[in-house]
């Protein structure tokens, strides 16, 4: 689409996205942090619960959800609301999300290598994953802040120094350059393969053994749910990526609805990996007693 023929002014554009995107994020932002707080709390008040690995990924998975959404209101508020903040600020924020989203997916990853051991190596597992949980969880974010630093200052190494620390109306987004497209490209798809391939052997297994067909229907339905999930993630970065920013009411409304799937997405993680889970599911039956019991304990101790 030529620009300059249709009189596109891109950053009109740009802060009518960031206000819609801004308003989304928020809505998530709580919903997330809700879910999150109940489900760690059930987590953490369980002894046998808080020393499983599989809950120890859900909950750092939920943590770096409910902080993507955060970092999403303030970067996309900053430029809904022309903040006229230094570029090197935004640049921060920017990337400190993306970071974070890049650890959602990491997660999800080592959430399924782990279901795939639990499943095929249930015994030569166990106490191997046990032993390098929280290597595992440092080595992932050291990768992923290492790739991002890198590439923040190959990108920020082109622009001269002044500039970087002035102030911009509407926030400009970094790690958005070739290299950058590439090595995100390449990151997205090895993670990917990681999931789908441990998928794979999940299922392979479930139809080899061939007992406990109630649980392998389960589990079928739960990889299958799983799956479609993580399209609704994966689709619209890869759309958003090809499209790029482009100027006229189609290309918005395209944007919008990609961005909506992708946070609806978002908003569903938590129930889907969270709530779908039995244990927690009892859990959370416990927990809303608990909590309707000591609302009616309070209500009788007031004066009449």
């Amino acid at each position: 689409m030529n620009l300059s023929s249709d009189h596109c002014n891109i950053s009109d554009w740009l802060r009518l996205e960031a206000t819609v995107k801004a308003s989304v994020y928020v809505v998530a932002f709580f919903f997330a942090t809700f879910v999150t707080v109940v489900i760690i709390t059930i987590v953490l008040q369980n002894s046998k619960l808080r020393k499983e690995v599989r809950h120890i990924l859900l909950c750092h998975h939920l943590l770096c959800i409910s902080s993507y959404c955060g970092l999403g209101v303030v970067f996309q508020g900053m430029r809904a609301l022309l903040a006229n903040s230094p570029v090197l600020v935004c640049w921060v924020v920017f990337g400190v999300q993306l970071s974070v989203g890049e650890g959602i997916l990491f997660t999800l990853a080592l959430m399924a290598v782990n279901t795939y051991l639990a499943v095929c190596w249930p015994l030569k597992s166990l106490s191997l994953v046990d032993s390098v949980k929280y290597r595992i969880l440092a080595a992932s974010w050291i990768i992923i802040i290492f790739k991002n630093v890198c590439l923040f200052l190959i990108e920020s190494a082109n622009p001269p120094r002044v500039a970087v620390f002035k102030s911009e109306p509407l926030c400009p987004v970094i790690l958005n350059g070739p290299p950058a497209r590439a090595v995100g490209m390449v990151f997205l798809f090895f993670l990917l393969s990681i999931i789908l391939i441990s998928y794979f052997l999940i299922y392979r297994e479930g139809k080899r053994a061939g007992h406990f067909n109630r649980s392998n229907i389960k589990a079928k339905k739960t990889v299958l749910i799983h799956l479609v999930q993580m399209s609704l993630h994966v689709i619209p970065i890869l759309i958003f990526i090809g499209l790029g920013k482009m100027c006229g009411v189609f290309f918005f409304a395209l944007n919008l609805v990609l961005f909506g799937v992708f946070a609806f997405a978002q908003c569903l993680n938590p129930l889907i990996y969270g709530l779908w889970n039995r244990e927690l599911q009892s859990g959370l039956y416990h927990w809303m007693c608990c909590q309707l019991w000591c609302g009616h304990i309070m209500n009788d101790r007031e004066p009449v």
